[in-house]
């Protein structure tokens, strides 16, 4: 405050007993009134922890960019055409879905292997990602379909993957074709010895 505020007998008087605060009190201070976090600040301390503790075997290295308008396939081999074509062709039942649309990519790298690696224990064969796609090549859905595909690839319960069809999602979708569990093989050969009497 200038020395002229203080003089000024209106100011004086608009003022009344307002009394100006100690230099000391003047300032937050953290330690004396310190209070416990709510439940909800600690969830999310907890999931800032976890997000922070990205324990993912997915690369978000530099990945080469997939044209937008260009449909995507992958399979491992041993694995026949005629499977990856009724896939593509949605002739196997979506037993599971994640929805990664407007997800950033860091979350979509987080989400991605416990959705397999889940859909896995339960025995589910096929599952539909719908990720969206971009007009553009550098568009965020491009960029995660672009990511998508490389990611897929290295998951050992993946056979294969494709893009679906318009009714399904098309290029903004792809179908995923996951391996037997040792459950599910142990199953099918119980059930052919079975039949072979």
């Amino acid at each position: 405050m200038t020395q002229s505020a203080h003089n000024d007998p209106d100011f004086r008087a608009m003022m009344g007993d307002v009394q100006p605060l100690k230099r000391q009190a003047n300032r937050a201070d953290p330690g004396r009134s310190r209070r416990a976090p709510s439940e909800a600040q600690l969830a999310r301390r907890e999931s800032a922890q976890a997000e922070g503790e990205d324990d993912s075997f997915l690369s978000d290295d530099f990945v080469e960019l997939l044209p937008p308008f260009d449909p995507i396939e992958y399979r491992r081999d041993g694995i026949q055409q005629g499977v990856v074509d009724r896939l593509r062709h949605g002739g196997y039942a979506a037993q599971a879905r994640l929805h990664l649309l407007r997800r950033p990519l860091t979350e979509c790298r987080r989400i991605l292997p416990a959705f397999i690696q889940e859909a896995h224990a339960h025995d589910l064969r096929s599952v539909l990602i719908v990720h969206g796609r971009g007009r553009e090549i550098d568009s965020a859905p491009n960029v995660l379909r672009s990511y998508l595909a490389k990611w897929l690839a290295q998951f050992e319960e993946v056979q294969a993957f494709v893009s679906a069809q318009q009714a399904d999602g098309g290029l903004g979708a792809t179908w995923v074709m996951l391996r037997k569990s040792e459950r599910a093989r142990a199953a099918n050969r119980e059930r052919q010895q079975k039949r072979r009497g």
